[in-house]
């Protein structure tokens, strides 16, 4: 795949049943964060917050990832965050199961918090 210059590129380049669970987690984040602006990072969709990095995501196989790129994710909502790790930064979701909205919500909401703590300081 030729690296997207936009998220609706990157959108477009999957079949209509990924690409609708995309679209979900794009609208969960947006909801999430009105005020953070979208764009392309690494070669996937990611959002900004008062120029701040806030989440990236990117479809796979047979899931989708996240990417807060923070540990202040998985210290906030620990057990309930435990069965979609896979490592340090990576937060899958299987793209044969329903999006956990409410969690995507919550992962949004406490980078927005840390992305405020930052710019206090």
């Amino acid at each position: 795949m030729a690296a997207p210059s936009s998220v609706e590129d990157y959108l477009a380049a999957f079949p209509h049943e990924r690409r609708a669970a995309l679209e979900e987690l794009r609208q969960t984040i947006k909801a999430a964060a009105p005020d953070a602006t979208e764009t392309i990072a690494y070669q996937m969709p990611a959002f900004r917050n008062g120029g701040q990095f806030l989440v990236s995501y990117a479809a796979f196989k047979a899931h989708n990832s996240l990417f807060p790129a923070s540990g202040a994710v998985i210290e906030a909502l620990g057990d309930e965050l435990t069965p979609y790790l896979a490592g340090k930064g990576t937060i899958r979701f299987p793209a044969d199961r329903p999006l956990p909205a409410a969690l995507v919500t919550k992962i949004v909401k406490v980078r927005l918090d840390e992305n405020a703590a930052r710019s206090r300081r």
